[in-house]
Formats: C-alpha cells, sequence, structure tokens
C-alpha cells in the first residue's frame, strides 16, 4: 500500500521552520513538508527470544534506501484512531522508516497480555530486529506518549545496541510512584478505569461501564466507583483482570513493583532521552524525574548532558486551554514537530542548532511564558519555608488560617476536622489523565474550600512577584484519632477577581509515613512529622495575588478513600470517622517547602 505526497518540498524547504513565542524570545519548531512518498506494510511479524510473533504495521519511503527508524509500541492497537496513523504517517513522509508495534498479547501481537511486565526484553527485540532490515541504516530512535512512553523507558533500560535516543512524553518512570499510587495513595479512578474497564483482555474494550452514568450500579461508572470494598468492583462491571487483583494485593513498593521501576536504574540509560509533558499529567513525575535522573546518572556522557525536557501547563496532552485557565498562544508547542527536530540531530546528525540551546525549557504559569535552563531543579533555587497558622479555625474559606515566612508562636492553636469516607472531599482538578471520572487540570476551588473538612491557609496580598518552580512537598505535623489515614495538600493562586486555582498537589497516606516498602499503623493522638511530596510547579504568583494551601484527608475519587481502620487495602467496607488534627507552632512548624527562583 502507498501513500502519495501532493506536493514535493523544495531542498532549500527541507530545513525545519521554527515558531517564536514572543513571551520568551525563543523558539520552537513547527512542522515542516512532507518530502516523501510512503508505503505500509501491514501486519509486518516480528520474532521475540521466546518463539512470541509480536506485529506491526511498518511505514517507510518508497524506494530502496537505508533510513533511520523510529519504533513505537502500543496496547491500544495499531489501527485504532486516534492512535493510530497520525505519527507513523508524519515521521515516514519525512525520511524516517516508522515501525509501530502492538505490544504482546494486545491486538494482532501474540502471547499474554500483562500490562508492563514484557516490555523490557521486548523492547529490546524489536529496536534490534528494526535495525537488522534491509530499510533501516542500524539507527534506531522511540517515540510516543503515555503507555508508548514507558516502553520506551524500559527498553532504554535494556540497552539494545543499536538504540540511539528515545523521546518519552506524558510516561511513568515508576509503575509504583506515578501511576498506581502517589505516595501510597491509590489511584482509584484512573486504575479501575484505564484497567479493567478499559484493558482487560486482549482487544480494547468498550468503555461504555466507564461512562455510562445514572444507570444501575453495574454500568454507572459514578456509582461503581463508591463501592466496598475495592477488591469487588470488578465484577460489578463484568471485569475479571488478574492484574488489577495483583495490583490491590500489592500496595507497598515491593518486588512487584520494583521490577517495573526504571527510577533506581537511571545509570543504566546510555542514550539521550527528551521527556515531554504537563504539571498537571498523571505522569508529571516521569517526566521531571526521567530527566532529572538521567541527567544526573545516566550511563554515558552523552545521556547525561544531551537529555532535554520540556513541561507545559497542560494535562495528558498539548494545549492552549487546560482546566479552567487559557494560558495563552505560547503555551502550544507543536510534539511531532519537536520529536522531529531531535530525531534529525540524533539519528540523522543534521546541525540543527539543538546543541546549543539550554536542554530545559519550562511554562511558568502567571507569567504565561517559557523559560529556559540549564538544569532541573534550577541551581539557583531558594527552598523557602512558608508556615501554617490560625487560631484553631481553618476550616473552610472563611476560616482564619494564615501563611507566613515566619514560624509561628508557641502558643499557636491546633486545627481539627472531620473526615468521614463516607463523605470524602470531591476531586476537583489535579493531577489526572483521560477524563476518568474526576475533571482534572487547574480548577476554580471555590466550589469545595467552604467545606469544614478542608483547612485553607493564605497569605496576605503579593506586593512583589514570587516565582515559585520546581519539586515542593508540605512538611505536616499531624495526629489523627484512627491507626491510619490519608492526609492531601494542594498549593492555590488566589486571584484579585476570587479565583482560587490548584497548581500542585500531593497526597500521603500515614501507614507510609516512613517510606513506601514498609506500614506503620499510627498511635491514634500521637503527633508525627509527615512530608507530603507535592511532585512540581511552575508558577508565578503575581502582585495582587495570595498563596494559599489546602490541607484535608481526601480526594475522591481521584484517590480512593481511606477508610481509617488498617485494615489490609481493598479488603474492607468497614469505614471509620476520623477527628484530624493539624499543629502548627514553634515547636511543630507546619510548612510548604517552596522552591523558589530569582531572574
Amino acid at each position: 500500500m502507498s501513500l502519495r505526497t501532493t506536493t514535493q518540498a523544495p531542498l532549500h524547504l527541507i530545513a525545519l521552520a521554527l515558531f517564536v513565542s514572543p513571551a520568551a524570545g525563543f523558539e520552537f519548531p513547527t512542522d515542516s513538508p512532507p518530502r516523501n512518498d510512503i508505503r505500509i506494510e501491514n501486519r509486518v511479524p516480528i520474532p521475540m527470544r521466546d518463539g512470541v510473533v509480536l506485529y506491526a504495521d511498518v511505514y517507510r519511503p518508497i524506494g530502496d534506501g537505508r533510513y533511520p527508524v523510529i519504533v513505537s509500541r502500543t496496547p491500544y492497537s495499531t489501527e485504532r484512531p486516534p492512535s493510530a496513523y497520525g505519527a507513523a504517517v508524519y515521521f515516514s513522509r519525512r525520511g524516517y522508516a516508522y515501525v509501530f508495534q502492538d505490544v504482546r498479547g494486545r491486538h494482532e501481537s501474540e502471547g499474554r497480555w500483562e500490562p508492563f511486565r514484557d516490555d523490557l526484553n521486548d523492547g529490546y527485540d524489536t529496536v534490534e530486529w528494526a535495525a537488522v532490515q534491509p530499510w533501516s541504516n542500524g539507527k534506531v530512535g522511540m517515540e510516543g506518549g503515555s503507555y508508548l512512553g514507558h516502553v520506551q523507558w524500559r527498553a532504554a533500560q535494556s540497552r539494545p545496541p543499536h538504540l540511539v535516543t528515545i523521546f518519552p512524553r506524558v510516561a511513568s518512570t515508576s509503575i509504583y510512584h506515578d501511576w498506581i499510587t502517589v505516595n501510597g495513595g491509590w489511584r482509584l479512578a484512573f486504575n479501575f478505569g484505564w484497567g479493567p474497564v478499559r484493558q482487560e483482555s486482549r482487544i480494547m474494550q468498550n468503555t461504555g461501564p466507564h461512562t455510562v452514568a445514572g444507570g444501575p450500579e453495574a454500568i454507572s461508572y459514578d456509582r461503581v466507583v463508591w463501592h466496598l470494598p475495592l477488591n469487588e468492583m470488578q465484577a460489578l462491571v463484568g471485569r475479571n483482570a488478574r492484574f488489577y487483583d495483583d495490583w490491590l494485593a500489592h500496595p507497598d513498593y515491593d518486588e512487584y513493583w520494583h521490577s517495573l521501576s526504571v527510577e533506581e536504574d537511571f545509570g543504566m540509560i546510555s542514550v539521550p532521552v527528551h521527556t515531554m509533558g504537563g504539571f498537571f499529567d498523571i505522569f508529571a513525575q516521569g517526566t521531571l524525574r526521567g530527566f532529572a535522573g538521567v541527567s544526573a546518572e545516566g550511563a554515558t556522557s552523552e545521556a547525561r548532558e544531551g537529555s532535554h525536557m520540556v513541561i507545559g501547563p497542560w494535562e495528558h496532552g498539548v494545549s492552549r486551554e487546560v482546566g479552567d485557565m487559557d494560558w495563552g498562544p505560547s503555551a502550544v508547542v507543536g510534539t511531532n514537530a519537536l520529536a522531529l527536530r531531535w530525531f534529525d540531530y540524533w539519528l540523522k546528525g543534521i546541525a540543527n542548532g539543538l546543541a546549543d540551546e539550554p536542554p530545559v525549557k519550562i511554562f511558568v504559569m502567571g507569567r504565561n511564558e517559557w523559560t529556559l535552563e540549564d538544569e532541573y531543579p534550577l541551581a539557583r533555587t531558594e527552598y523557602r519555608p512558608l508556615f501554617l497558622d490560625s487560631a484553631g479555625r481553618a476550616g473552610g474559606s472563611h476560616g482564619d488560617g494564615t501563611l507566613s515566612w515566619s514560624k509561628p508562636s508557641a502558643d499557636s492553636v491546633p486545627d481539627s476536622f472531620r473526615y468521614d469516607p463516607a463523605n470524602p472531599v470531591p476531586s476537583l482538578g489535579g493531577a489526572n489523565c483521560c477524563g476518568v471520572a474526576t475533571a482534572s487540570g487547574p480548577r476554580d476551588q471555590r466550589p469545595i474550600e467552604h467545606r469544614p473538612d478542608i483547612l485553607v491557609y493564605t497569605s496576605e496580598i503579593l506586593e512583589e512577584p514570587l516565582d515559585v518552580i520546581g519539586p515542593l512537598k508540605l512538611v505536616l505535623h499531624a495526629s489523627s484519632s484512627a491507626a491510619d489515614t490519608d492526609f492531601v495538600a494542594k498549593l492555590v493562586d488566589v486571584y484579585p477577581d476570587g479565583r482560587s486555582i490548584n497548581v500542585a498537589e500531593g497526597i500521603l497516606r500515614a501507614r507510609h509515613r516512613e517510606g513506601l516498602a514498609k506500614q506503620v499503623l499510627m498511635e491514634p493522638g500521637t503527633v508525627y512529622r509527615m512530608e507530603i511530596d507535592m511532585v512540581g510547579t511552575a508558577n508565578s504568583f503575581q502582585p495582587g495575588h495570595r498563596i494559599r494551601v489546602h490541607v484535608t484527608s481526601s480526594h475522591f475519587p481521584q484517590f480512593a478513600r481511606n477508610l481509617n481502620n488498617g485494615e489490609p487495602f481493598g479488603t474492607s467496607d468497614d469505614a471509620v470517622v476520623a477527628t484530624q488534627t493539624v499543629w502548627h507552632s514553634a515547636e511543630r512548624p507546619s510548612h510548604i517547602l517552596l522552591p523558589v527562583v530569582g531572574p
């Protein structure tokens, strides 16, 4: 099968076009004209080392030439829009062979579908197969987003000799840390909606039970997420995914998850990596930690010094309008064009200026412009504690909670609230994906800020801009009447018109306060110092704005409710109401540690 290009670009137009961001004065690439007629070979067999055959569609320029190869591996079908065709046609029409493969056990490929489990070896075997084909020049790169990005990390971890570079977008680097949980907080809406609802079998499932609302429990996702215990939910929508039961049975970071992590093996990555993602993406940690990890620990100087990162104000894909915010025209970046420039440099050796520019590009919300940096986290960061305080009545938006650069007094009165798992704080914005039961992204928090089970701490009005760029965390001194509970934190930008826009968040399951590899229940009433990882942000709090922090114990259904009973995860329907107390004094200075960055 052949696709013909209707126009051929003159040689002098082959160089990549550029988009100039007026806010920051630097250039992002835009699409260059296609210049190749292409052919497609469907259902090409690729044998794996254990004899299982995976099938791919191969797109390549017409003729007998040898070309650099881009490999992309998907569980979503090489034939199913919108993931099919687009990237394959784009890159093959610009001088690349493109191998688009169904992963093991999915769609046309043989074997058993076990998410994430076989992508290390299968990625290696596919890259090496592509390198020796008669249409290949032996140089192989990988591209794709989400699951298609994670498999690149796994392939690079296995170090196939012919892999030159990878370009993972919106991709996880540790399935436990930034897919299944955050600090042990179970991503209920995404895990259930992506897992058994959509991916139970060889063929991507009908999403009806995932999207139909208002019907009987068996077909209403909005009702199913309330069901307890969690390990019975699958049956309500007619699913029986063994891997989902395994996920529930492994709530700690044990060997089951360790074997799927790249983060502890960044030292095995020998090729330059270009990560790309958004601060409101479910896998923002993978974008940030992936770049930082390879830059610091990569196995070669090319990996350490040649890796790049672009991170914007996006969710699970590039967009100008995200949640309740319009970030302006400079927020839009052409993903394929950016990747093309990367591959042209690393796979074709084109001197396109890539080597001369800073490797990190971060969109700063509030200023709504890009900043170019040499590293992440930024070397000039000053980590400044902003302290929580109140007169003991911080519950709700009309409470007396404050934020200050000065420590509270010794006699500061703690705040308490009642967390009832039967009445959790509804998810409103944040880092999620794919329209799974919750509205993600930056959202106005005022609809939930009146609740007494949300402690609200707010600064004075800012007189000067404050740029907060990098990883951040909430250091919380807290106690509970329960043996186990959750604490949730949000960093919020309060606009002069009253809008209260979330810019970062985190959650901690208290039984994991001493580490994710073990569980230690709480002694009711005992005050513990806990750290809530809030991943990262890039937000400029402008003059006239205020900084706000939320502290609560639920974020449902994005995260499964902690039932406060200390029983094994996912097995109980016995919910206990807990009284939570947050301490803020000179002795117990609860604070958010902000990465403040100067010019």
